[in-house]
């Protein structure tokens, strides 16, 4: 059963973050895209990128590592883990700002700068590869306590 749900959690970070990556990199076409009609067309695609695949991605993601702590807690006690941790709650406020900045930009409330969205891809990039690293190689693999 642990590696069913491990395959939903690899399936969830997948839709998750390559969700974010794609909308941040189509929202930095936004900012630059004057015709009407196309705007249109981006903020579309921005929308349904977000609604679903990347926020039901993350769900996917957070139940199925829930899931995967309660069948062995053991993990609990490692430092990887507690860093990997840390940087999903890193992760949701990325998204977070994404979802509320794309929004209020299709909204006409902000003017949003291609370098600002550049830069939200160049952090979710780094956090996701952060994250990576610490599951691939899990540096400080001795337990807390």
């Amino acid at each position: 059963m642990v590696a069913w749900v491990l395959v939903f959690h690899l399936m969830g970070l997948v839709l998750w973050l390559g969700s974010l990556l794609v909308v941040t990199h189509v929202l930095a076409i936004h900012t630059q895209t004057t015709s009407e009609e196309a705007r249109a067309a981006l903020g579309h695609v921005e929308t349904k990128l977000l609604k679903g695949l990347a926020h039901p991605g993350a769900a996917l993601m957070l139940i199925s590592g829930s899931i995967l702590l309660v069948e062995d807690p053991y993990f609990l006690r490692t430092t990887w883990l507690h860093l990997k941790l840390l940087l999903v709650l890193v992760l949701i406020a990325l998204d977070l700002r994404v979802y509320f900045r794309t929004r209020a930009f299709q909204a006409g409330r902000i003017e949003l700068k291609r370098a600002e969205c550049m830069a939200l891809h160049g952090v979710i990039a780094l956090v996701f590869t952060a994250i990576l690293v610490l599951v691939l190689i899990k540096p400080f693999g001795m337990p807390l306590c």
